[in-house]
């Protein structure tokens, strides 16, 4: 008789149905926290976000059309690239090409749960293509929502989920912020045994 693996452990026998995307989030135009001006500063407190790689540009002074992340986190989701961020923050954006992405019922669907399934979907991006992602194609697609008619139950398992790789993203992030430190300091020590031959 085999071992039941983790996921089988963790639903305990529960059901699981896959809904859309488009069905467990609801998503918004950044268009009244867009920022007014692009005289960015580090002395300044808000940050200025972008879907795109770049995700912060700087940072502003204007106090008004702030978005509160840190009160109601949201995944930013670039619509032409389909590049997204966790964003749990206060924030405004310079861009309405991208997309604020919140959970459609807390009650039911932990957005947190959503950004991680979110970044296992391999992309379908064709060179050249230059279309709004969200609502053509990555709304449509489906995930997988644990004992969907039991709510309670249902958020336990997405937290419990959420807390695994919250965990494993922090160790990769220590492990790859050492590795890094290491790498740096034999390439000086190279340099500094190589200069002194």
């Amino acid at each position: 008789m085999s071992e039941l693996s983790f996921m089988e452990k963790l639903l305990g026998g529960m059901a699981v149905e896959w809904l859309h995307l488009g069905d467990v989030t609801q998503y918004e135009q950044p268009t009244k926290y867009l920022v007014s001006s692009t005289n960015y500063s580090d002395e300044f407190d808000t940050p200025v976000l972008t879907a795109g790689k770049t995700f912060v540009l700087g940072y502003t002074d204007e106090v008004t059309g702030i978005y509160k992340a840190s009160e109601n986190p949201v995944i930013i989701f670039d619509d032409f690239t389909t590049a997204n961020k966790w964003v749990d923050f206060d924030f405004k954006a310079k861009s309405s090409a991208m997309k604020m992405i919140s959970s459609s019922d807390e009650d039911k669907f932990l957005i947190k749960y959503i950004y991680y399934w979110l970044n296992t979907l391999p992309s379908e991006l064709v060179d050249g293509d230059h279309k709004r992602q969200w609502i053509g194609n990555y709304s449509n697609k489906k995930i997988p929502i644990p004992c969907p008619e039991n709510p309670k139950k249902s958020l336990a398992i997405q937290a419990e989920i959420v807390r695994i790789l919250d965990t494993f993203t922090e160790l990769t992030t220590e492990l790859t912020t050492e590795l890094t430190t290491e790498l740096n300091l034999r390439k000086k020590n190279t340099t500094i045994t190589a200069t002194s031959c």
